[in-house]
């Protein structure tokens, strides 16, 4: 089941915030009654009901497409909540069980996603070991790297260890991030998990935000796979200059709306249900280095691999490019099991690395725009290096995109898909923009300077603002999904 999906949008969504604020009402009486036998606050959760419908149904999210790997799931987070608990001990006991834990989770992911991948790679060397047949469960990088730092926080006394398995649970398996992120670290969240209040504002926002990702993954990234399908995924050895630049250029706005647009429906919705994520996308292709890009881009996995990896490796103290090195051959793994991916963690760790001891200590004197140029250049480069699992084909592409290929700089191909989707293309570029921040600046400052029109007034008519965008981008979506558009999120594949 994915969010972008007629069933999810009218039928699942709807059904779990019926349930949901019949559930809250279940928990305000409970509470009442807690109320009278003992006065103040209480350290148990506040919403069992609540929390029980939002297990209920992640359970069953998860299990519309592979029931069977329900099971790995619920067995990790078994592992995970006895590893928590024993983390807690002092000593070498402690140490054993974030090391026993820690092991299994990237076990987990090692046997599920790259047992492949590594038997290829061998067999490519003269070999002949059997291929292990193993299908990789959706969501499985992100619900095992939440365990991950669920356990070092524990042991670092960040968090304390949640001593009821439904809650831990509850925070590994809720559906808004469980497959495809963002990560949520589990101190985001402990408190919400079992105090949380639930308000009108909270409903308003993040419907707000669900719509607008809704919009960013229907009717832009959905549209824009067509353009970048139709001129990666044929013969790219014969594509003109002008073909290959124009769907390499599709795809770096394509993967932008339909990451960052999963991203902000996942936290809309965990917004609704009255959890509070953190971003995960700040506007990254307006950048202006590599380094700044890396932190606007998928900013949840970044924070996690330089919580976990880089600085407990020795950070900036020591051993500087060797860590940066590492973390990013780790991102291009955690991203797929294939060379390319290998590649393009490199490719970047080495822009990253050279940064650090050149462009930054310069930065300010270089005109901005030159910076725009350099990061986009290298950024959109870098997604052919993505794109492509096949060498020999990206080979072939990167010698048609630069010429090299012999082939034409346009061709009539090219010259019909650009004037055809010149407005879809004008109005992507426009969205990766800090728009939407500008426009609420803009009200928060005439709400400050005051005027003409009240606070109220100016209040309810942004509100208003609000819905009919909110009703438009769900029209819109829903007729492009009705028409037959609809393509799974790419990072579900991660």
């Amino acid at each position: 089941m994915i969010f972008a999906d007629q069933f999810f949008l009218y039928v699942f969504l709807p059904a779990v915030l019926i349930l949901y604020i019949l559930a809250g009402f279940a928990d305000k009486a409970i509470n009442t009654f807690r109320r009278k036998i003992r006065s103040g606050r209480f350290s148990a959760n506040e919403n069992p009901v609540t929390n029980a419908v939002l297990i209920v149904f992640s359970l069953i999210f998860y299990a519309w497409g592979e029931p069977i790997y329900i099971l790995l799931m619920l067995f990790s987070v078994a592992v995970n909540y006895a590893a928590g608990l024993l983390i807690t001990r002092k000593g070498k006991r402690s140490k054993a069980a974030l090391a026993a834990g820690v092991t299994f989770n990237i076990a987990l992911i090692f046997v599920f996603k790259y047992a492949g991948f590594l038997v290829s790679s061998v067999n490519s060397l003269g070999f002949s070991i059997p291929m292990p047949d193993i299908v990789t469960p959706v969501g499985i990088s992100f619900y095992t790297f939440q365990s991950i730092s669920y356990l070092a926080d524990v042991y670092r006394g960040d968090v304390e260890p949640q001593k009821d398995p439904f809650l831990i649970l509850l925070y590994i398996s809720m559906f808004p991030q469980l497959i495809a992120g963002p990560i949520v670290r589990y101190g985001t969240i402990a408190e919400d998990i079992i105090f949380r209040n639930l308000t009108l504002s909270d409903v308003s926002e993040g419907s707000f935000k669900f719509f607008i990702g809704l919009g960013k993954k229907v009717i832009l990234a959905n549209q824009l796979s067509i353009i970048s399908e139709q001129f990666l995924d044929g013969d790219v050895g014969g594509l003109s200059v002008g073909g290959a630049w124009l769907g390499l250029i599709a795809f770096t706005l394509q993967i932008y709306f339909d990451f960052s647009g999963y991203s902000d429906m996942a936290i809309g919705m965990g917004r609704c249900f009255g959890f509070r994520f953190d971003e995960n996308f700040n506007y990254p292709y307006i950048s202006r280095s590599i380094t700044e890009f890396w932190r606007r881009w998928h900013i949840s996995l970044g924070s996690f691999f330089r919580d976990y990896v880089y600085i407990p490796m020795g950070g900036n103290k020591r051993h500087q490019p060797l860590n940066i090195m590492t973390v990013w051959l780790l991102t291009g793994l955690w991203h797929g099991a294939s060379w390319n991916f290998v590649i393009w963690g490199l490719y970047f760790g080495i822009i990253v690395m050279l940064e650090k001891y050149t462009l930054l200590k310069v930065k300010d004197k270089i005109p901005k725009v030159f910076l725009h140029i350099y990061s986009l250049f290298l950024i959109i480069f870098g997604w052919a290096i993505f794109y492509f699992d096949d060498m020999g084909r990206l080979v072939k592409f990167v010698k048609a995109l630069f010429g090299a290929a012999g082939n034409s700089l346009w061709d009539i191909v090219v010259q019909d898909s650009l004037a055809g989707n010149l407005y879809l293309l004008a109005a992507a570029v426009i969205c990766s923009l800090p728009l939407g921040q500008f426009i609420k600046n803009a009200y928060a400052k005439s709400l400050k300077t005051g005027g003409s029109m009240s606070s109220s007034a100016a209040a309810a008519i942004f509100t208003m603002g609000k819905a009919a965008v909110s009703v438009i981008l769900l029209t819109v979506s829903t007729l492009l999904l009705i028409s037959g558009t609809n393509n799974p999120f790419l990072y579900f594949r991660f």
